[in-house]
């Protein structure tokens, strides 16, 4: 294992000195493909000591997928596989997003437990009942954020959290984690995702009984594809997004921002109620493609009890006009909406035609920003002041937008447009058009 203080694995070192590995015979060479005590960097190894939870913090590209898997196998086999462990924990629980994350992520991704695990030790995967068992009788089940109930009941030795800073109900699944966190004499947690600034995230670092391993994009280079820095790494770099998305920081609310996560926390339901109007509104982009903004979508309704409701985000990056089209007006019918609002500062009467040629009858009505984004979401975020504004869970990225916006905000910088952010204001200043105590919106428009 190399020293501490080289951040290199011993592959990496071993290719640096040509033939080392020519006098291993195959059953070793086999061996030593699956050894990620050879293959993974010092980072990517559990801390010492008598931890609870071990949190890695680290930017997209990481490593964290396969260093997940890698902790995993080791409790089931020991640090390779040439010293199998004895007394391996028998029950697993595998969380991650959604279903579907857990599936083609954590199981079947190309550093999956699938892939990554030697034949002989491969584990059965049983999708209809969502769980891998190995030969020696370990099980791991899957489990998704978006339902902490099915977390109520199980009881586990290990568990593994992918990606916590996207759970849409972060606080509930961990809660109901920990209350079946108790099997053996030392169950244990790993974390692994890249940083929000979500409440729970923060609770969990400041932990004295967890350990924290931070990362960047960067530490593993080697390993990732030149167009992934050509085309993600030279666009973000230096920005706002690239400091949490390739550095790995948490970064906390903007100074001046119109929102802050503390506010948000504060107007979360479960349970919104009756809705006596309903609007979809688009911020469309000029263009498409990889290079081009997101066209925002986002859902919200006027309550008949007089507060706002976020229902939905529905954004798409780099989606044609009439895929965005189509998704909007998918959305329009999810939600029964009465009306689909447009801001056509960008595309004019495009925006309509392209809508219409896919659904005729659609209630429209077209926007067209007179003032600027800060001047227009102002008297938007004086209704969550008020307290008269509820979001929905899974609005994660709608709220990392609102938390770096404010009145100084420049895409240039940022490194994105705020799409998601300009779609709420829309939804939220249609909806309060027509309510007598919103002066302030009215002047706008």
């Amino acid at each position: 294992m190399p020293p501490p203080d080289d951040p290199r694995s011993l592959a990496e070192r071993a290719a640096a000195t040509p033939g080392i590995l020519e006098g291993l015979c195959p059953a070793a060479l086999e061996a030593l493909r699956h050894d990620w005590r050879f293959w993974g960097r010092p980072a990517q190894f559990a801390p010492p000591g008598d931890w609870f939870c071990w949190a890695v913090v680290a930017g997209r590209g990481f490593g964290k997928t396969r260093l997940g898997v890698e902790w995993i196998r080791e409790q089931i086999d020991g640090a390779s596989p040439l010293a199998a462990k004895a007394g391996a924990p028998a029950r697993i629980a595998l969380i991650a997003e959604t279903a579907a994350d857990a599936r083609d992520v954590l199981v079947e991704g190309e550093s999956g437990f699938l892939a990554c695990c030697p034949p002989d030790r491969r584990p059965r995967f049983e999708p209809s009942k969502r769980r891998l068992s190995w030969p020696n009788g370990v099980t791991a089940t899957l489990f998704s954020a978006e339902d902490p109930d099915q977390l109520r009941g199980p009881q586990h030795h290990l568990a593994w959290g992918d990606e916590l800073a996207k759970w849409a109900r972060a606080q509930d699944v961990w809660s109901n984690l920990l209350f079946g966190l108790r099997l053996g004499a030392r169950p244990r947690a790993l974390i692994t995702t890249t940083p929000r600034p979500i409440t729970l995230l923060k609770e969990l670092l400041g932990a004295p009984d967890t350990v924290v391993t931070r990362g960047t994009t960067y530490d593993n280079a080697a390993n990732l594809p030149d167009s992934f820095f050509t085309q993600v790494i030279r666009r973000y770099e230096g920005t706002r997004l690239g400091r949490q998305e390739l550095e790995g920081q948490i970064l906390d609310d903007t100074p001046g921002a119109l929102w802050t996560r503390s506010g948000l926390d504060a107007c979360r339901t479960a349970q919104p109620a009756p809705p006596a109007r309903i609007v979809v509104a688009i911020d469309p982009p000029a263009t498409s493609g990889p290079q081009a903004d997101a066209c925002g979508i986002i859902v919200a309704a006027l309550g008949r009890d007089g507060l706002y409701y976020v229902l939905a985000d529905r954004t798409l990056a780099g989606a044609s006009p009439t895929a965005w089209a189509r998704a909007a007006l998918e959305a329009c019918g999810d939600f029964d909406a009465d009306r689909l609002v447009a801001e056509v500062n960008n595309g004019g009467e495009m925006v309509e035609t392209i809508l219409r040629q896919i659904e005729p009858t659609v209630s429209y009505r077209a926007v067209r920003a007179s003032h600027g984004k800060a001047a227009r979401a102002e008297p938007v975020a004086a209704l969550y002041e008020q307290g008269k504004v509820r979001h929905v869970a899974g609005l994660g990225a709608l709220e990392d937008q609102m938390c770096a916006f404010s009145a100084t905000f420049d895409r240039r910088v940022a490194g994105y447009s705020p799409d998601r952010v300009d779609a709420l204001v829309w939804a939220l200043t249609d909806l309060a058009l027509s309510a007598t105590y919103r002066p302030a919106i009215r002047r706008l428009f």
